[in-house]
């Protein structure tokens, strides 16, 4: 029997859409990196981008569990000297929840060049709108949704 190995140009791409409405963040980021690999299919290859689109709705509305909220920083350099910013991620989700979701699903991404085509297919929103109904996307659950 021989190995099935995906070709680039050969692979189909779908659309999937994901509500972040009381999810953790650390549960959604997995789940949408599996599917952004294409751990999801059963033709996926390590080394080919098997993986679908992504969209992300309601991201002001990601749960952090524990004392995250309060305890949990993010951190970015300048690279000058005293180049060190700090941000809780109380604020960071109040501003800029959409970017919170991205790291946290770039975090658990391959760290090659790979990783950089598979983050491109996400698209992260605050809220439930989108432009990207002609795409016609199909609308997922996230298991271990908050109830």
């Amino acid at each position: 029997m021989k190995t099935y190995m995906a070709n680039p140009k050969t692979v189909e791409s779908k659309w999937y859409i994901v509500d972040a409405t009381d999810v953790p963040l650390g549960r959604l980021a997995s789940q949408v990196a599996s599917i952004l690999r294409g751990k999801n299919k059963p033709e996926f290859t390590p080394h080919v981008d098997t993986g679908d689109y992504v969209i992300v709705i309601n991201s002001d509305k990601v749960v952090l569990t524990g004392n995250k909220l309060r305890d949990k920083k993010y951190y970015h350099y300048s690279g000058y000297v005293g180049g060190m910013k700090e941000v809780g991620y109380d604020k960071l989700m109040k501003e800029q929840s959409d970017f919170a979701v991205t790291k946290a699903v770039k975090g658990m991404l391959p760290k090659n060049s790979l990783g950089s085509k598979m983050i491109k297919k996400l698209r992260v929103y605050k809220d439930a709108n989108h432009n990207h109904e002609a795409q016609k996307p199909e609308l997922i659950s996230i298991k271990g949704a908050r109830q």
